[in-house]
């Protein structure tokens, strides 16, 4: 049995065992991310447990179909959260009303959408031409045109620009043109 099958299946019986296991192997990694992004452990501890109950609540409904590796999945999914989380505290000053109990089912419902648009952004991207999917991938880190350039051995950065300007309008109308995008687009 692979390790993703069994991280999977450990997840949908509610293996303790195998939930353990994910917690050793890659909460420390996720604990590391947090707390270089601004958070602290409990923060840490909390996208942790929010990612697992995502994907436990996923396998309810849906089989996942992980392309990588259930650890890779599992980080992406809690650095999305955590994300998520910086972005929402971001303008938020203090809460002096109590919380409503169903906002951790939409936060939840939120989360699982979040992360199906991003595997349906990943799965787009995968499909593009090797040399687009080079250009995204650094595009889409923030690295400037000229370091593209060199590392892609193009002319310039205007060259560089066009290329980009071509390849997302080629994913983009992927995107669009696939049955799922309208599904994925609202909540």
């Amino acid at each position: 049995m692979n390790k993703n099958h069994y991280f999977i299946t450990g997840l949908q019986t509610k293996n303790e065992k195998v939930i353990l296991e994910i917690y050793k192997t890659i909460y420390p990694n996720v604990k590391r991310f947090v707390l270089q992004n601004s958070g602290q452990e409990p923060d840490a501890e909390d996208v942790f447990q929010k990612a697992i109950l995502q994907i436990m609540a996923r396998l309810q409904v849906q089989n996942i179909e992980i392309k990588s590796t259930f650890d890779g999945y599992l980080f992406t999914a809690c650095k999305n959260l955590w994300r998520r989380e910086l972005n929402k505290t971001k303008n938020v000053v203090t809460i002096d009303q109590s919380i409503e109990p169903d906002h951790d089912i939409n936060d939840l419902a939120q989360s699982i959408l979040e992360q199906e648009r991003w595997e349906f952004f990943q799965e787009k991207l995968e499909l593009i031409s090797g040399n687009c999917k080079q250009i995204l991938q650094r595009f889409f880190k923030k690295m400037p045109y000229k370091i593209i350039a060199k590392e892609l051995d193009y002319n310039d950065e205007n060259v560089v620009r066009q290329r980009v300007f071509k390849c997302k309008s080629k994913l983009t109308e992927m995107i669009k043109n696939d049955s799922r995008f309208n599904q994925l687009k609202t909540l």
